[in-house]
């Protein structure tokens, strides 16, 4: 039985307390926030408390969920580590790569077990995604590019503070760049091109543009705004494009809507034929003719968040291997940091 104690129990931290609540293998016994407020959703018997050292003096805890603010995972990991608890920790991870690698270190040194909270890898727009991709389905895929774009703006709470790690880079940013890493292994990625913006909130990015180049000859792009607006359905939702030699795929929306779409056949040669278009004229662009566009339904996936919990508790049974490991966060973190160069020096930045 996993029997958890949550740091942290703003929006994140509440979330986990209702996901563990549907959970038949664990049990939450313990919350700690230093805003007394927040006690008013923890359900009853749970103990309260506004340390927390107070909440991991606790025996029966076994396993800590870190949900403070990102400047604060290093010392609570150390702190859980230290009183012999296994951890997982809200991403992003760490500030930087080299502040992770500290987390690795103090976790092994304490022989404590350690992941981190991805729970969208098994978001069903990117599992579709993903098994599009890997199954070879399009032919040799070209690009992959993963888009979100919102309305509202403003960034919120503490996410309006660099100095917390606040901003779209490591809110959301964090999400589309794992997914995209998870789904081109083992292809290594060799350079990151980043354009990072403020548009709105004068101190944190809400706006991203970044291309990643992977060593298999994939490109992949990936763009997030808080404020690029259309009227188009679905917009502001989840944007996946996937391009290969066979076919395309499009994914929309976060209850994925779209299709693999292919032609009946590819043009062999130029004929002297001129399309006319509102452009002008065109030879190889334009409406296709009738029947030359072919569409395929979308593979089906049945996955939800919780199996991140699954996939967690069957590693402690010794059943499964580990979905997060620490090292693949630790590269996360790398990439993180490149993007952050590229931006500032809008050069692109090499990774080894």
């Amino acid at each position: 039985m996993l029997k958890f104690g949550i740091i942290g129990f703003g929006f994140m931290g509440q979330t986990h307390a209702k996901t563990i609540e549907t959970l038949d293998y664990a049990e939450l016994l313990a919350v700690c926030d230093t805003n007394a407020l927040q006690f008013k959703e923890a359900s009853d018997p749970i103990l309260t408390f506004l340390k927390a050292d107070e909440l991991l003096a606790v025996p029966e805890i076994n396993t800590v969920i870190i949900a403070v603010p990102n400047h604060l995972h290093l010392e609570m990991v150390k702190k859980a580590a230290e009183a012999g608890k296994d951890i997982i920790c809200e991403k992003p991870a760490a500030m930087n790569a080299a502040e992770f690698s500290e987390m690795m270190q103090i976790t092994q040194a304490a022989n404590v077990r350690f992941t981190i909270h991805h729970q969208r890898r098994w978001d069903k727009d990117f599992c579709i995604a993903k098994e599009i991709y890997q199954s070879q389905t399009l032919g040799k895929i070209f690009t992959v590019k993963n888009s979100l774009y919102g309305f509202n703006g403003n960034m919120h709470d503490w996410h309006i503070y660099p100095e917390f790690g606040g901003g779209m880079l490591y809110d959301w940013g964090v999400h589309l760049i794992d997914q995209m890493l998870t789904m081109l292994s083992p292809s290594r990625l060799t350079s990151v091109y980043a354009d990072v913006q403020n548009v709105i909130n004068k101190n944190v990015d809400d706006y991203f543009s970044i291309m990643l180049r992977f060593d298999n000859g994939v490109t992949g792009q990936v763009e997030l705004g808080t404020y690029m607006l259309s009227e188009k359905e679905h917009w502001f939702e989840r944007h996946w494009f996937i391009g290969g030699n066979k076919g395309s795929a499009v994914i929309d929306g976060f209850d994925p809507q779209g299709a693999i779409t292919r032609t009946s056949e590819l043009l062999q040669s130029v004929s002297g034929k001129v399309t006319m278009t509102p452009a002008g004229p065109t030879r190889s662009f334009g409406p296709p003719p009738e029947g030359r566009i072919i569409s395929e339904p979308l593979p089906k996936v049945h996955v939800n968040h919780e199996m991140f919990f699954d996939n967690y508790y069957c590693f402690v049974q010794g059943e499964e291997e580990l979905a997060v490991k620490p090292n693949q966060i630790f590269f996360l973190m790398k990439v993180l940091d490149a993007i952050r160069v590229s931006a500032e020096t809008k050069q692109a930045v090499a990774l080894a």
